[in-house]
């Protein structure tokens, strides 16, 4: 089996002096917003994510082997094989990725694992660090099995999923506004991202993608950062602490509370409906408040509409002179 290194274990060095550089950098811009309570937090989370990683980590390469023993290909990593082998298992694994995250947020099973990472008011360097403790536990790692039954080395797709979550990292922040228009069309860059941490109607449950936001605009989940409205970061219902335990696992109680005192022909309904969804409609979920707000957007155009074409007749009716 073929050895890659850590990207993400490679990358750390890189990952401190960045947080530190946009720290120092947000002390004189007012635009770029740390607190520090927050970003402890979230750089607590992320420690916390690693440690979890360790404990789990073996069992998923065991899975992963489990499943490359029964490829439907075999596809070796040698010269020139890898030309185009590695190029494709970056695009394949991207997808795989964007169907997660997809899934992550429409499915509460696999949102209270994601959760922790939206969980954060702010939009900084350290966000990105805030990554799941229960990942495993919510199996999200199933969305790459394809990959090795496809015949995909898994020591190549581990890699190339460091390599994933490294990009990603840069990508959230505030103190880049846009990239050049070729690579905003193609790339997941800051802009995208920031939609997708919002909390604003308009964006939420848009720009999954994790490297190529070419996924989003195919599978009709794009949205573009507007600069006609001021984004709000975190989740619906934000938390109250700064604990990082309760961040962690605050859904999964949540969602354990629910299957307790729903009716048995619900329960179901609560591990995989969207975040919010009730049965009995008492709570709010992305589709009710994006619904809410789509109404007062038309309501708003059709007065806007109106009164335009009041002041339209009456200029009219004006006497000439």
């Amino acid at each position: 089996m073929e050895s890659f290194p850590s990207p993400t274990l490679w990358a750390i060095p890189f990952f401190v002096a960045t947080v530190a550089g946009e720290w120092l950098w947000s002390r004189k811009n007012n635009h770029i917003r740390y607190e520090t309570r927050d970003a402890i937090t979230s750089l607590s989370l992320g420690i916390g994510s690693v440690v979890a990683g360790l404990l789990t980590g073996g069992v998923v390469l065991m899975l992963a082997l489990w499943a490359y023993e029964y490829r439907l290909f075999d596809l070796p990593m040698n010269w020139p094989n890898a030309l185009w082998l590695v190029p494709v298992a970056f695009i394949l694994d991207d997808l795989a990725y964007y169907w997660f995250h997809r899934t992550a947020h429409r499915v509460r099973w696999f949102w209270a694992a994601h959760v922790i990472h939206h969980s954060s008011r702010h939009y900084n360097l350290t966000t990105a660090l805030r990554q799941t403790w229960t990942g495993f536990f919510a199996l999200s790692f199933i969305f790459r099995m394809p990959l090795f039954f496809l015949g995909f080395p898994p020591a190549l797709i581990f890699f190339l999923a460091g390599l994933n979550l490294v990009y990603q990292y840069w990508i959230h922040t505030e103190a880049i506004d846009r990239m050049p228009r070729w690579f905003e069309a193609v790339m997941n860059t800051p802009s995208h991202h920031r939609v997708h941490h919002a909390t604003n109607p308009r964006y939420l449950d848009r720009n999954y993608a994790g490297v190529f936001i070419i996924w989003d605009k195919m599978f009709g989940t794009f949205e573009p950062e507007t600069i006609d409205e001021t984004i709000n970061y975190g989740i619906v219902k934000n938390l109250t602490s700064y604990n990082i335990f309760w961040a962690a696992f605050h859904e999964w109680i949540g969602m354990a509370q629910d299957l307790w005192s729903a009716p048995w022909r619900y329960k179901l309904n609560y591990l995989i409906k969207p975040p919010g969804w009730s049965h009995d409609g008492s709570r709010e979920s992305s589709e009710t408040i994006k619904a809410r707000w789509a109404q007062q957007e038309r309501v708003k155009w059709q007065n806007m509409t109106s009164s335009s074409s009041v002041a339209d007749q009456q200029g009219a009716r004006l006497p000439d002179g």
